[in-house]
């Protein structure tokens, strides 16, 4: 009797602590939610006030980085980006805000790699008139890297 009173002891020692894990790591994910939710907003949110530093480090800087646009525009790596601020940093264009809308955001099971979609609406303006993108989809992949998650792909499209 005291073999299977041990045992049985020992079954549910066991399980509570893979119970008290899976609270850990489903608390350490909805901690991570909040931080990825930011980093895809300032992703889009660095051009109100024309924060080159806030966009450069929220994407992947390195070669690995991939933008695609609805104007069948492709980014390779962050040169490209860098090499193609003019746009941006014209006073010609204003940021005026922008909304996400049924944003879904999952986690690889070792927690280092997240991906999302959204319903985009940005509102800008090109020489005061509305240059805004709106009702665009869009999905991207971040990688958490050395302890700060990175945009490492993103993709934009307007349903047909």
């Amino acid at each position: 009797m005291k073999i299977t009173l041990t045992g049985f002891l020992s079954v549910i020692l066991f399980v509570i602590f893979i119970v008290s894990c899976q609270k850990k790591r489903l608390f350490t994910h909805n901690a991570e939610y909040e931080v990825v939710e930011q980093t895809i907003h300032n992703v889009i949110g660095w051009a109100l006030e024309k924060d080159f530093d806030l966009f450069f480090n929220t994407i992947a800087n390195d070669s690995n980085f991939i933008s695609v646009t609805p104007y069948d525009r492709v980014k390779f790596g962050v040169d490209d980006v860098k090499n193609d601020t003019a746009f941006w940093a014209s006073p010609n264009f204003k940021a005026v805000g922008h909304e996400i809308h049924d944003l879904r955001i999952n986690f690889s099971k070792s927690g280092e790699v997240a991906w999302y979609y959204c319903v985009l609406d940005d509102y800008n303006t090109w020489q005061d008139q509305p240059a805004n993108w709106e009702k665009v989809r869009w999905t991207g992949v971040l990688e958490k890297r050395n302890g700060r998650w990175r945009v490492v792909q993103q993709h934009y499209s307007w349903p047909k």
